[in-house]
């Protein structure tokens, strides 16, 4: 009887696709069409890369918010986040469905003068505000938020020489049982700073304290936080009414709404535990209904939520320059955008997907722009199908803060298109050249000419 060769035993990796508590990733479905218009042909029209937004998207998420809230409280007002996207279109489209605006910057306020908002429905918000900036804003009657008591100072000097009242609001900040604590901005409720602030408005008769302000955090998930910072600014309202027989005409709860991304490091993904905007609404209306306001004294509620507004309405369209192997054996695809377009890639893990038909066998890739720098990296580490050069991709929920964000950087900035509702393309900003570029800079006459 022969003896058999002994052969070691081997354990062989089974590639079943992303795994996680609900089970394994079937295949990959191709995204080969936004609201009806094909990626190829965005692609072949406007270049790549290429943003695109869905106007359908942009006024359906509105409508969807608008309705949470309004059906809970009724008093409701949204303004929109002007440094989240302050594209013309997008702006405008929130500006049709109602919305207000809310800028941090003169640049912002002017071009929500420009887009037509009535200066009484533009908040100016942020702790940068020029004595210029007061004074339009005053001249405007804009509800201006005030930061710190310096710009509380200078608004009562500003009232006295443009013998005007300016519209004002405190902005608060509280501890909300979310840590870290937003404390940078505004007046803190639990030390006084905000009581402070209040009597010296109050008591300098010179300015109209007609609202309060608060900005918890960015991509809350606990919606209950909000519904603690509603009790806390309307306990305030209710005491400034008690103590000097003054009316709030609004609260103001700021934004930070989580949209359906995915942030870096999570076990889940995004769409399962953002909260709804049922979920932010049934927090902030319960705790203003029940802090004991009277039936016909309940303040507006003003909200400027922004990411989770637009976030699902953008899209990055790309296209793969090329494959290598990294030293290590994973598969490096390079493609045509880079942080420089996609600055939330920092934090949030991007749902991608390919533009064509793929096979459904699966690797782990890493996912680089185009940019001479390490840092250049749009996913660290994702299953997806061998895209090949050529290959286009689709880019989910970059509606926010990647068109603000952006940098000037290697790359020229591309072409904008919306999708409207009966699935027409309109460009509504168009890609940089180096015109574009350089018309601002200006050499020196000993500089102008050089020989190599």
């Amino acid at each position: 009887m022969t003896k058999l060769r002994y052969e070691r035993p081997v354990i062989k990796a089974l590639n079943t696709g992303v795994t996680n508590k609900f089970g394994a990733q079937q295949g990959f479905i191709p995204h080969t069409h936004i609201d009806g218009v094909a990626v190829k042909d965005l692609i072949a029209e406007h270049g790549s890369p290429l943003f695109v937004i869905s106007e359908k998207t942009l006024r359906d998420t509105y409508r969807k918010a608008k309705s949470a809230f309004s059906t809970r409280y009724p008093n409701v007002q949204f303004a929109w986040s002007y440094k989240t996207n302050y594209m013309n279109a997008v702006c405008n489209v929130f500006h049709q469905e109602g919305s207000w605006g809310e800028v941090v910057s003169r640049f912002e306020y002017e071009k929500a003068l420009r887009n037509g908002v009535p200066g009484d429905k533009i908040i100016f918000n942020g702790p940068d505000k020029t004595t210029d900036d007061h004074r339009v804003a005053i001249a405007n009657g804009s509800p201006i938020h005030i930061d710190h008591l310096d710009e509380l100072y200078s608004l009562i000097e500003l009232s006295d020489e443009m013998d005007k009242r300016p519209r004002v609001a405190i902005r608060i900040n509280m501890d909300t049982g979310i840590q870290p604590m937003w404390d940078r901005f505004g007046f803190n409720y639990e030390n006084g700073q905000a009581w402070d602030a209040i009597n010296k408005i109050m008591h300098s008769k010179k300015l109209d304290l007609i609202g309060l302000h608060c900005h918890i955090g960015t991509y809350m998930l606990a919606a209950q936080a909000y519904g603690v910072a509603a009790s806390k600014m309307a306990d305030l309202a209710l005491n400034i009414k008690k103590k000097f027989g003054h009316s709030i005409h609004y609260l103001d709860l700021g934004g930070g709404f989580a949209s359906k991304n995915t942030l870096k490091g999570a076990y889940l993904s995004g769409s399962d535990v953002a909260p709804t905007f049922a979920d932010y609404a049934e927090h902030i209306s319960t705790a203003l209904l029940n802090a004991g306001f009277e039936p016909d004294e309940l303040p507006l509620l003003i909200l400027e939520t922004g990411r989770a507004m637009v976030d699902d309405a953008g899209y990055l369209l790309g296209s793969v320059l090329a494959n290598k192997r990294l030293s290590d054996g994973r598969r490096a695809t390079i493609l045509d955008f880079g942080v420089n377009l996609m600055f939330t890639s920092f934090w949030y893990e991007h749902t991608i997907s390919p533009a064509q038909e793929c096979s459904q066998y699966a690797e782990d890739a890493v996912l680089y722009g185009p940019l001479c720098m390490n840092i250049d990296v749009i996913r660290e580490n994702v299953k997806l199908p061998p895209l090949n050069k050529g290959d286009q991709v689709v880019v989910h929920r970059v509606g926010a803060y990647n068109m603000t964000q952006w940098m000037q950087f290697i790359a020229l900035r591309p072409r904008i298109v919306m999708v409207d509702l009966d699935s027409k393309v309109h460009l509504v900003r168009d890609s940089e050249d180096l015109d574009y570029m350089m018309h601002l800079e200006r050499v020196p006459e000993h500089l102008k000419s050089f020989e190599l």
